[in-house]
């Protein structure tokens, strides 16, 4: 196989912009764009006009193209509740996925989905394209190379998230238990979730606080402060709004050796002259004394191909050369632990241990599902499996 035949699944917000960077733009040599694929008929309608000097297959129905022959992937970017079901059925055909973020909205989904990818032997990756900057690329080098010592903090403030009451109301399914499946933590913040996870581990224990409906007219979390502690006794502190304008986003790793800073499109890392697991200060003439700190700023030249594109074409040379994913299967399941074990803290004002009792968690959404607002029509329940 030279090149992977991909097909894209939803032609919105995320389809729409990585299909112009795959067929209009080519940033991704190894991937061949053969099928469209959108339910709703002007969006298709859309996709039909903007590529119809293309041979392009486009269809109204998702396993329809499945079973085209059209295709040996997918790239599925549909409301989240229908990823893990979408992705299952691909895998059952034998084709590769490329999931947009979040990896589903429960973890129970997502593990079985985990399952049934391992089973098919296909490759599955998760597009979490922060993972591509380069800032977070050199952060993961430091922390990897084990130099500065074990982590002592961590601390995100990401409130640059500001979404305006337009926004909750652009789509029948947004803001809503039943059609999205919660707020800012599954929908925007995904990628720090993920970023915190990957540079970090996994902490043993969350306890979270979630503001319901604090800054818009929503039936999900706009507001949330969490609490991390990891397995060697450090802290951490995760925080996040869509109702907070300007904002900050701002990720401060402390460790043995001193900290490593990412702001303002920024890496900072400042290294202390002494490891602070030996340090004293008995040596010092001062009580107060600090040790002395050397500051290193990194600058990056900005990604010409968008991370999508450098995220799909990892993907297809997985598939053709069996060469690493950049993000697979168990990142997107510990993501959604993360934003999973935040809800459920929340929602039982407790400390989470992970792993978590997921069964518990899937109870307490079904329950806010029911009672969301969420319509297919006036007066009729939408069933939140099948928004697709």
């Amino acid at each position: 196989m030279d090149k992977v035949r991909l097909g894209i699944i939803g032609y919105g917000a995320m389809g729409k912009p990585v299909a112009k960077w795959l067929i209009t733009e080519k940033q991704s040599p190894e991937i061949d764009v053969t099928a469209i694929c959108d339910f709703d008929a002007k969006a298709l309608d859309s996709a039909k006009e903007t590529y119809k000097d293309t041979a392009i297959k486009f269809f109204a129905d998702a396993e329809e193209m499945m079973d085209s022959g059209e295709i040996d992937a997918v790239y599925i970017a549909v409301p989240h509740y229908d990823h893990p079901v979408l992705a299952t059925k691909a895998f059952k055909r034998g084709l590769h996925v490329m999931l947009e973020k979040p990896a589903g909205v429960y973890t129970k989904a997502v593990r079985e989905m985990n399952a049934e990818a391992e089973k098919a032997g296909v490759k599955f990756g998760m597009m979490f394209q922060s993972r591509t900057s380069p800032l977070y690329q050199k952060a993961k080098e430091i922390l990897s190379s084990g130099k500065m010592g074990q982590i002592r903090s961590v601390n995100w403030l990401i409130t640059t998230w500001f979404r305006s009451q337009k926004y909750y109301d652009s789509g029948a399914w947004r803001a809503t238990w039943a059609g999205e499946g919660g707020g800012v933590l599954l929908n925007q913040c995904p990628h720090q979730l993920d970023l915190l996870q990957w540079l970090c581990g996994m902490p043993e224990e969350i306890y979270a606080k979630c503001s319901v409906a604090q800054w818009h007219d929503v039936e999900i979390e706009d507001d949330v402060v969490a609490t991390l502690k990891y397995k060697n006794g450090a802290m951490g502190s995760f925080i996040t709004s869509t109702g907070i304008n300007p904002g900050t986003n701002r990720l401060e790793i402390a460790l043995d050796k001193g900290c490593i800073i990412i702001e303002n499109g920024k890496l900072t890392v400042k290294e202390l002259n002494v490891d602070l697991s030996t340090y004293t200060g008995k040596e010092e003439s001062y009580l107060f004394a600090n040790p002395k700190v050397t500051t290193i700023n990194y600058e990056f030249p900005e990604n010409k191909t968008a991370g999508h594109a450098l995220m799909l074409s990892a993907f297809a040379s997985a598939i053709i050369r069996g060469t690493d994913l950049i993000a697979g299967a168990q990142d997107g399941l510990n993501e959604l632990t993360l934003s999973n074990a935040m809800y459920l803290s929340a929602w039982t004002d407790s400390t989470i241990k992970l792993p978590m009792d997921e069964d518990l968690f899937y109870e307490k959404l079904k329950a806010l599902q029911a009672t969301s607002k969420h319509k297919v029509a006036e007066g009729e329940a939408i069933d939140a499996s099948s928004i697709f």
